[in-house]
């Protein structure tokens, strides 16, 4: 790890590591953690990244996101520390918890009702 201001950075082989041993479907990619979440309609793909967005906000911390019809497209990087830090793997594994079992099983009605800030730490 590199230290860059309040927040230690990753290398490169460090965001590789920890991606293979705490999740595998993020790649690191132009800088950033990056996952794609698919979705079966439009009204998903807006529950997905409100739900990413309520999570982001929990964690004081702010994703770039894209999306469209049935995809949605999620970056994370410490913009202010300029790398990936432990802020990026934290809010990516929350994100995980989250949004992948409910979009592979299509129960998105049940994210409109996740409440993070219910004793539950980031």
């Amino acid at each position: 790890m590199g230290a860059n201001g309040r927040n230690r950075t990753y290398e490169r082989a460090g965001i590789e590591a920890r991606l293979a041993a705490d999740n595998p479907r993020l790649r690191f990619e132009d800088g950033a953690l990056r996952r794609t979440y698919r979705t079966h309609d439009w009204k998903a793909t807006l529950m997905v990244v409100n739900t990413i967005g309520h999570l982001a906000e929990a964690a004081w911390h702010h994703p770039d996101m894209a999306l469209s019809y049935g995809r949605v497209d999620v970056g994370l990087s410490t913009h202010d520390a300029k790398g990936i830090t432990d802020k990026d793997f934290v809010l990516a594994r929350k994100i995980e918890e989250v949004v992948s079992e409910n979009v592979a099983s299509r129960q998105l009605h049940h994210l409109s009702e996740y409440r993070p800030f219910q004793s539950q730490s980031l």
